[in-house]
């Protein structure tokens, strides 16, 4: 009755919501995962509901269960955090544009609720004359952010109700990481970044050992990149008129 009562959220709504149905079915998944993974950790429903809530990062807050577990340190937990975020500062320094005349309260909220699926939405919807880009921002990542928590909530609740032995569910953790990062081999050709990325994390390894090697890891990873990024966008280029030549 409300959308029917709101033309313009309505034409927001019916555009938006088709474009975030392959994320409800990937992020009601891996959010049931979650849930049952914070379950057999001996969490109840209401750690991973406030954490996907408040939080919502879904790699920051698997990290997150080891940060719940372990001893309190908050320098830890928030270097951990920006590192695991980072490239989220590239994100929003690309919308701003696209969040001006969206108003104070609005603008937050796109702000705080920008995940990668919402992002890539936001950015590249192509909206008709009569769609309200702002509203239909809001909306893609109201939606997203609902599929997550619902998602959490259900797996926390089902691993309530369904009597199973998680031993070895940790290592979905393990196996999420290793998935996207498989995932992104294939589908870029530039491989140096990540051989990079492996090569400085196995010597923090060497160099601090098991318990000390995560920070160090990623911050001699985000520092290389920094530094090496003008080196790698030319040679891309070069390869790509390469290419192009060529065909």
């Amino acid at each position: 009755m409300h959308i029917q009562k709101n033309p313009v959220f309505a034409r927001a709504f019916k555009t938006a919501f088709p474009l975030t149905m392959p994320i409800c079915v990937a992020f009601c998944a891996i959010g049931i995962s979650y849930g049952f993974l914070m379950h057999s950790m001996g969490f109840c429903w209401l750690y991973p509901a406030a954490m996907s809530l408040f939080i919502y990062t879904g790699a920051m807050e698997f990290v997150t269960i080891n940060l719940l577990l372990s001893a309190f340190n908050p320098l830890h937990a928030f270097l951990l955090a920006l590192m695991v975020g980072a490239r989220h500062l590239f994100y929003g320094l690309s919308m701003l544009d696209k969040f001006t005349g969206c108003g104070h309260f609005k603008k937050l909220y796109l702000i705080f609720g920008m995940c990668d699926e919402s992002f890539s939405i936001n950015c590249s919807a192509k909206l008709t004359a009569d769609v309200d880009r702002p509203t239909f921002m809001i909306i893609v990542t109201a939606l997203n952010h609902f599929y997550w928590v619902a998602g959490a909530i259900a797996g926390a609740l089902l691993g309530s109700l369904i009597n199973f032995n998680a031993e070895g569910i940790d290592f979905m953790l393990t196996a999420l990481f290793t998935a996207i990062m498989l995932g992104q081999w294939e589908e870029h050709s530039e491989h140096r970044p990540a051989l990079l990325g492996i090569c400085l994390t196995f010597i923090c390894l060497l160099v601090f050992g098991p318990d000390h090697f995560l920070l160090p890891a990623m911050g001699s990873i985000l520092g290389a990149l920094l530094l090496l990024q003008p080196l790698l966008s030319g040679r891309q280029r070069i390869k790509k008129t390469s290419i192009k030549t060529q065909a």
